[in-house]
């Protein structure tokens, strides 16, 4: 295992961190034996960062986490989880579920506490209702070591975030295609520079850029002089950075678990990629995104759309069906998410008002009409 210091918190943590979302079931229940075996052999192996949050497998992962890491094991590690920031409707809220985490996880103190999936209009409820008053509170009686904040919006608003406060961390999404997505590789610079430590999540994109591969994608792999499996290149692009403190992986499996460990030594260090791995991972990043459908950027100028519809998300998800050679896995999103909404494409009336906004000049009509198409 290698090590890197998280910003100015200048604690030793492990690259590799152990993402406990995707712990293997029974049912819909945590299968705990198989997953105790995954985490201890985990630590065991220098896993030190291990990550779960309020919700993750409905709210049965941090009472999971607080029973795997008995026997010694909580104090070999550094515990992030998360204030569900979408629940909290008044200060008192804040105040319940820290308790109650604390109470699940069976610790007096969490390492890292994030504000979970910050974006402007769940930050500014969670400023009014007192959220730095919180923070405050939570540090002076050592409920919490460092906060952060985990982030799902735009690089504007992630640079406005940090500014706002005296962070001590930030967790991004990031991988080889999302380099201009969200807060991005300008964002990861920007917090970097600010003195934070730096997380990353979904370094495979939810395993897209590991799963149902198309032949141009594994003919890129396959052919390369440089032999690395798809998950050994997205780790790889991450591990050369060294603004990056944590990359976690949501692992379901101990093979997983041992792939990944063994991964690090090979993959692990900073700066570290030759010219011809550069390459690789140039080409399989343009040929996923040669497949873009639309060219939406996600600024969200279109927005608010007067009859509700979710504009970029609704191409994010058809980009995401091409890119990834997946359409089930998006229109089951589509339907899970937009629809149950009423935020759907189908709720255009073709006013035109997105279309006069959008700085790409987007046809937004007309593609709205292929979403429609494809997944309803």
């Amino acid at each position: 295992m290698k090590y890197r210091k998280l910003g100015k918190t200048g604690e030793e943590v492990s690259i590799l961190g152990f993402g406990c979302m995707r712990f293997p079931q029974q049912g819909e229940k945590i299968d705990e034996e198989k997953s105790l075996e995954m985490i201890r052999y985990a630590i065991d192996n220098g896993v030190n960062y291990i990550d779960t949050a309020y919700p993750y497998h409905n709210g049965e992962s941090e009472i999971f986490l607080g029973k795997a890491l008995k026997d010694g094991y909580r104090e070999k590690i550094k515990l992030a989880t998360k204030l569900p920031s979408w629940a909290v409707n008044t200060r008192a809220d804040m105040d319940k579920f820290i308790n109650e985490q604390l109470k699940k996880l069976q610790t007096k103190q969490i390492d890292f506490y994030l504000i979970h999936s910050l974006n402007k209009e769940d930050y500014s409820r969670l400023k009014e209702n007192g959220l730095f008053d919180f923070i405050k509170k939570i540090k002076e009686q050592k409920l919490v070591k460092y906060v952060g904040f985990s982030f799902h919006d735009t690089l504007d608003v992630f640079k406005y975030i940090i500014d706002d406060y005296e962070w001590d961390f930030v967790q991004i999404q990031y991988n080889y295609i999302d380099e201009k997505y969200q807060a991005g590789t300008e964002g990861l610079l920007y917090a970097h520079n600010k003195g934070l430590g730096v997380i990353i999540m979904e370094p495979l994109r939810g395993g897209s850029l590991v799963n149902n591969l198309s032949d141009e994608i594994k003919s890129i792999i396959n052919n390369s002089p440089v032999k690395k499996s798809g998950v050994e290149w997205a780790f790889k692009f991450l591990y050369d950075k060294e603004e990056i403190s944590v990359v976690l992986s949501g692992m379901s499996s101990l093979e997983q678990v041992i792939d990944n460990i063994k991964a690090v030594g090979s993959q692990g260090d900073a700066n570290s990629m030759t010219k011809i791995e550069k390459k690789i991972i140039e080409d399989l990043s343009k040929e996923f995104k040669s497949k873009i459908k639309v060219n939406c950027t996600g600024c969200k100028y279109c927005l608010p759309c007067p009859k509700g519809v979710q504009i970029p998300l609704c191409f994010e998800l058809l980009n995401s069906s091409s890119m990834f050679n997946d359409i089930k896995k998006a229109k089951d999103m589509y339907n899970g998410f937009l629809v149950s909404e009423g935020s759907d494409a189908s709720n255009c009336v073709e006013c035109g008002a997105c279309e006069q906004k959008c700085p790409q000049h987007i046809n937004i009509i007309e593609k709205l009409k292929e979403v429609r198409e494809l997944f309803e």
